[in-house]
């Protein structure tokens, strides 16, 4: 088998993976898509250490232990992430990043359309609302 099939499958799972983290905003979605690019580097790590080990005389198989450490590891974020999600989620009733972005910020969102000017001190603001 030729190197470049799971080459390319696996750039299409990162790429999809990091679109999920960009563009996703439920915490959930996210941590999916985080795993997804975990396992696009897995295949990779196995894709190039079979295509190595044919070429090498002796075989240490290290793409597939770093690809069993990546897996552990994985595992380890997914649970902490999946618990940190629920317990903000029974805190503030949403898993909405950016929700939890401005929480956490200590204002709520301004700009058009949310009744709060969206530039000015502190001045211009009263003098804008009176």
């Amino acid at each position: 088998m030729h190197l470049a099939y799971p080459a390319v499958l696996s750039a299409l799972l990162f790429c999809t993976g990091l679109y999920g983290v960009l563009a996703r905003r439920n915490a959930i979605l996210v941590l999916m898509s985080v795993e997804l690019m975990l396992n696009a580097v897995n295949l990779n790590l196995v894709a190039f250490d079979v295509w190595l080990s044919r070429a090498a005389e002796e075989t240490l198989h290290s793409g597939q232990a770093l690809t069993l450490f990546t897996i552990a590891i994985a595992a380890a974020e997914i649970g902490i992430g999946l618990a940190i999600v629920l317990a903000v989620h029974r805190n503030r009733g949403t898993s909405d990043i950016d929700r939890l972005r401005d929480t956490a910020e200590g204002h709520e969102p301004e700009g058009p359309g949310t009744g709060t000017p969206a530039t000015g001190t502190p001045a211009e603001k009263a003098e804008a609302t009176a």
